[in-house]
């Protein structure tokens, strides 16, 4: 559909400490609790009650009472289905991470409707605090495929009348974008989408919205060993970009990870990425431009690779990675503990003990006759 998301993001860096992080641990959901945040902390008013503190209406009181548990596709709940969009990879993403657009309000099956052509298409309907997402419906698969998302605030919508051949109805319109028309299950369910985007629209119009913080962000500069700690947590629990190959999960426990500038043969200039230590592999990360997210860049298998001290000029914490069927890559590390790290565990022993037996042994002096 080609709509994405306006929200912005900040991409600053706030002091933060392992208090504050507390607010950062995965629900139920799996979605990071950051909500709207200034400085990692919930942003509270002078009273101490939160932004979004005003009341419900009694539609979206009785959707979250009754219908959270109810079987809605796949014969799984809406929360389990939430908690599927917010942690498995959706088809065909794009944008910022899914879980920055922060609780789910409700979501359905429904069918776009394409008045030109009335085909019908099933599609999962999402709605966020302030955005609107459209997933398409996989069953094969039992995923869902991107198809767009959009910004609540100018949205409108009414509900077309019952005709012959369709029925519960309503019209999406919004700047810059065709509108759509959505066929809900229902009378009830109709009513539960207007009333509930309407009160969204009214409130993205209203509310102050905070510019999101990632939680990447408070993490920068990864400087402490509590915030690497908390690092691996967010690797192991969020999606990770363009990732291939065996899930991150599965790899074993994280012994050591760091950021390096690289620079290869055929690149001029030092690239940053985040280098990631498994028993067997050494993944390769980097981050997007506002670094709200990572994207996979590749491995290495550490039994086809070693690392080579580069410079000993004091200042310059610099090693070369080189291996079979690779180009070599330098590696510059910010500290001297990252450096020493990095060598110590890329410098496998038998490749060590290796370069010591190849030297020639020792020549004997022979004794002379007297």
């Amino acid at each position: 559909m080609g709509c994405c998301s306006v929200t912005q993001r900040h991409s600053g860096t706030d002091q933060v400490g392992p208090e504050e992080m507390e607010l950062l641990e995965i629900g139920n959901g799996g979605i990071w609790s950051l909500g709207e945040t200034s400085h990692c902390v919930p942003l509270q008013n002078r009273s101490g009650h939160s932004a979004d503190s005003s009341p419900q209406s009694p539609v979206s009181n009785r959707i979250s009472d009754e219908t959270l548990h109810e079987a809605v596709l796949w014969g799984q709940t809406r929360e389990v289905l939430h908690s599927k969009i917010y942690n498995d990879l959706i088809d065909g993403w794009e944008g910022q991470a899914i879980h920055t657009y922060r609780e789910i309000i409700w979501s359905s099956v429904a069918h776009l409707h394409n008045s030109h052509t009335q085909e019908r298409s099933e599609i999962y309907l999402v709605l966020f605090s302030f955005h609107l997402l459209i997933l398409a419906v996989d069953h094969a698969k039992r995923g869902f495929v991107y198809q767009g998302i959009l910004p609540l605030s100018g949205m409108t919508i009414q509900e077309v009348k019952n005709s012959e051949n369709v029925s519960n109805m309503f019209e999406i319109t919004a700047p810059m974008v065709e509108p759509k028309m959505v066929i809900c299950t229902s009378p009830t369910e109709r009513r539960v989408w207007i009333d509930n985007i309407r009160d969204r629209v009214q409130k993205s119009m209203t509310q102050h919205m905070v510019p999101f913080q990632s939680v990447l962000s408070c993490l920068m500069p990864f400087d402490e060993k509590w915030k690497k700690n908390e690092l691996e947590k967010y690797l192991l629990h969020n999606p990770i970009w363009n990732w291939e190959g065996t899930p991150i999960q599965h790899l074993g426990q994280i012994d050591y990870i760091s950021i390096v500038a690289v620079t290869n043969s055929n690149q001029e200039e030092n690239q940053t990425r985040l280098l990631v230590l498994f028993p067997s592999e050494l993944v390769i990360l980097s981050f997007d431009f506002q670094r709200a997210n990572i994207i996979y860049e590749g491995r290495l298998p550490l039994t086809s690779i070693q690392a080579v001290e580069k410079s000993a000029v004091p200042g310059r914490l610099e090693f070369e990675i080189t291996g079979h069927m690779m180009e070599p890559m330098l590696v510059s590390c910010f500290s001297s503990e990252d450096y020493e790290n990095w060598l110590f565990r890329l410098q496998q022993p038998e490749q060590i003990f290796s370069a010591i037996t190849e030297q020639p042994p020792p020549l004997v002096p022979k004794k002379q006759k007297s």
